[in-house]
């Protein structure tokens, strides 16, 4: 009886191991946040490690004026510095708070799209 909770238990323990490294595969951690390129008033496109690019859009114009060498500030909300959506951002430039429309991997053929100017 004891062997049958032990397994039980230890199923449920590798269950719940590959459930958040499933919800987890589609995030980035702030830091591997690296280049960003501001794209215009409403788009940032961002490098993740060299590994990936994510675009950030936003429902205000707080990107308007803002070049591609202003500090971005960050304040991740995710879980462990995890950002995995839009409701994980804090972001702000030019002491203007940005509020996230949509944050979104790039595929490879959508970076390779990209004009070199607006490559992180």
């Amino acid at each position: 009886m004891k062997l049958l909770v032990l397994a039980a238990l230890a199923a449920v323990a590798a269950a719940t191991t590959a459930a958040a490294q499933t919800k987890y595969e589609s995030c980035v951690l702030t830091r591997d946040l690296r280049n960003h390129t501001v794209a215009d008033a409403h788009t940032l496109y961002w490098d993740a490690g060299g590994r990936s690019v994510y675009r950030l859009t936003t429902s205000d114009s707080c990107l308007a004026g803002a070049v591609s060498s202003d500090p971005i500030i960050l304040r991740d909300r995710g879980s462990m510095g995890r950002i995995c959506n839009k409701l994980d951002l804090n972001i702000s430039v030019r002491g203007a708070h940005c509020i996230v429309e949509s944050w979104t991997r790039l595929t490879p053929e959508e970076v390779a799209a990209l004009p070199k100017h607006m490559k992180p």
